[in-house]
């Protein structure tokens, strides 16, 4: 395979209301063909899942199919990851299981960017390539430390929120855990101890989660992030049944929303 000259691994996690979901069928296929992008390591990670050993079985057969290279356990890896980034576990205060995935992904990471997405979030179907466009913002500004596709078809509310424009992305502050292009220099660091007022805006119920902790880190150092002009991509809650009529669901979802903008 042809990988592209920036160096990139795809990541995605599961955990015990998402698994079947990801790793049967064609769904984690689908996820990241869409992302139209010859990665260098996709990986997926395993968190907080009943049967350990049954999920692994699972990805195993995506490993053989060749859609993924590689999957972790999260809980094997995760003091490691805390004392490399000199986190202490209760500090997440009810926030540990919504992170420690992500923070786990980023110690592993072996490329110079890691895309992540949650396993409820996923790309329209267009051909853009808005990583290598983004990554080539992020070598010209020291600054722009993360990217991402617009949510939801949302591009007027990212024009809003946005403080100005580079190219094909609206610049602006912000961070979520559901779709990230990030930079290895950056968040390979000790970062992840800040605290910022304006961070408070994340769900309580999270706790001190990764992306409320890096979304006070970014605010502080005044880093920014990219959001696509051109893609988007669509995050909706998995039903607890019935995966079938949730993959037409979905689908028929991002063409709606498609086609309503266009019109």
């Amino acid at each position: 395979m042809k990988f592209n000259e920036n160096s990139v691994t795809f990541e995605i996690k599961v955990y015990e209301n998402d698994w079947k979901f990801i790793l049967t069928g064609d769904y984690l296929d689908k996820i990241i063909a869409r992302c139209n992008y010859s990665f260098n390591y996709k990986i997926l990670l395993i968190n907080n899942v009943d049967d350990v050993e049954e999920v692994k079985k699972y990805a195993e057969k995506k490993i053989n199919k060749g859609i993924i290279n590689q999957y972790f356990v999260v809980d094997e890896y995760s003091n490691n990851a805390l004392n490399y980034f000199n986190i202490e576990k209760n500090s997440f205060n009810d926030g540990y299981y919504y992170s420690i995935a992500e923070l786990v992904g980023i110690y592993l990471c072996k490329t110079d960017y890691l895309l992540h997405f949650s396993s409820d979030s996923f790309l329209e179907s267009k051909k853009v390539n808005w990583i290598d466009k983004a990554i080539n913002i992020f070598k010209e500004n020291e600054d722009v430390i993360v990217a991402n596709p617009v949510w939801n078809f949302a591009y007027n509310e990212a024009n809003n929120e946005s403080i100005g424009i580079i190219e094909d992305f609206y610049v602006g502050y912000g961070f979520s855990d559901q779709c990230y292009l990030i930079r290895m220099d950056i968040f390979k660091n000790q970062i992840y101890n800040e605290k910022n007022i304006d961070s408070d805006r994340y769900p309580t119920y999270g706790g001190e989660l990764f992306e409320k902790r890096i979304d006070s880190f970014m605010r502080n150092y005044k880093k920014l992030r990219i959001t696509s002009k051109e893609i988007s991509y669509v995050h909706k809650n998995f039903p607890k049944k019935n995966i079938k009529l949730f993959d037409k669901l979905y689908f028929g979802f991002i063409a709606f929303k498609r086609l309503k903008l266009l019109k």
